[in-house]
């Protein structure tokens, strides 16, 4: 094996100095037109890469937005993750993506690899059990980070305490859920089941209060509400609606299902036609995300459209603005909005 190509390397067949090879792969400091020319190709011609420990060492491997996802199977974690790969690549950054599996401890891991790597910022995803443990977690994440001249943003996730340094990037949970659970009270439902959320996650949380405002809203009483709270994912809105149908011998006491996500109303569909029920005929479903399975299905699922890549690529946008952190969270809220497919039928309330 030959030996290790160095940057004095560079800079004696360059014919520059190794500060002048330094400043043209930092990139963020002035140079000659014919002094980068000359180290490009030097670069080139030597196939030279520089350590990247070296360069962080000298501020210069600040090129890298990293993503912390629950997994990266989810579309909706995907998404966000594939609009802050765009965001990042159009500025010239490399977007590394790993998966937490919601592990406190392999977050706090992830976390401190990146500020090690010197990450221009790192990306925090979905919605968590928010307690003083989170609180004190998501503080000391900001507070390392903003030392190291590193930025956090939190996509999805609430705003930690007042004097925290992030950005917070969310969507209107709690209105998208609101306004689903309104366009089935629009069409003379009254008796909802609201499946498929896990108790004591923010993003759940907030779709719970949306659902129960809705029916506040409309003058339905809270004791007619309905709420079968077993965790997202398809197995758990299949088993949640498929106890709801037994505890009722096959008579649904619901005529119309509001699942925490679209995987839940996909398995809520099956399982309702397993019992011989026909959607929308019998019971109408709606979903949260606008996942591909939503119009995949048949019928085509109602849900709320969560702009997940849009999220991605704020979060990058004011990670790089430039902006000093403030002394608190800086929150950005995105918009939601109902996409109507075919499966809501009028209810006996039309």
């Amino acid at each position: 094996m030959g030996e290790r190509i160095t940057i004095r390397d560079v800079a004696a067949r360059a014919g520059v100095s190794v500060a002048t090879v330094s400043r043209v792969l930092a990139g963020n400091y002035p140079t000659s037109a014919a002094s980068r020319a000359k180290v490009q190709r030097a670069v080139k011609d030597l196939d030279y890469v520089a350590n990247a420990h070296a360069r962080a060492l000298a501020g210069a491997g600040r090129k890298t937005i990293a993503v912390l996802t629950y997994d990266v199977v989810s579309p909706f974690f995907a998404h966000v993750a594939q609009g802050v790969e765009m965001e990042a690549a159009q500025h010239g950054r490399l977007t590394l993506v790993a998966s937490t599996g919601s592990d406190p401890a392999r977050e706090l891991a992830l976390v401190q690899m990146m500020r090690e790597q010197a990450a221009e910022a790192v990306v925090l995803v979905g919605g968590v059990i928010e307690d003083d443990e989170y609180r004190e977690r998501m503080a000391r994440y900001a507070q390392a980070l903003a030392a190291a001249g590193s930025r956090l943003v939190l996509c999805g996730r609430p705003a930690p305490a007042p004097d925290v340094p992030a950005l917070v990037v969310e969507y209107d949970n709690e209105a998208g859920a609101h306004a689903v659970t309104s366009h089935l009270l629009g069409a003379g439902h009254r008796r909802i089941a609201l499946i498929g959320y896990q108790p004591g996650n923010t993003t759940g949380e907030a779709r719970v209060h949306g659902y129960l405002r809705a029916l506040d809203d409309h003058g339905v009483p809270r004791s007619d509400a309905i709420v079968h709270g077993v965790g997202f994912g398809q197995h758990h809105g299949y088993e949640a609606i498929r106890d709801l149908l037994r505890e009722a011998g096959g008579k649904p006491e619901f005529t119309a299902v509001f699942a925490g996500d679209d995987r839940v109303a996909a398995a809520t569909v099956v399982a309702l036609r397993e019992y011989g029920l026909d959607v929308p005929g019998d019971v109408s479903v709606v979903g949260y995300n606008d996942d591909p399975v939503a119009a995949d299905v048949t019928p085509g699922i109602t849900t709320v459209r969560i702009p997940a890549e849009e999220m991605g690529r704020t979060a990058v946008r004011l990670a790089l603005a430039g902006a000093p952190p403030r002394s608190g969270p800086e929150r950005h809220v995105l918009g939601t909005h109902i996409v109507v497919r075919e499966s809501v039928a009028a209810g006996p309330g039309r």
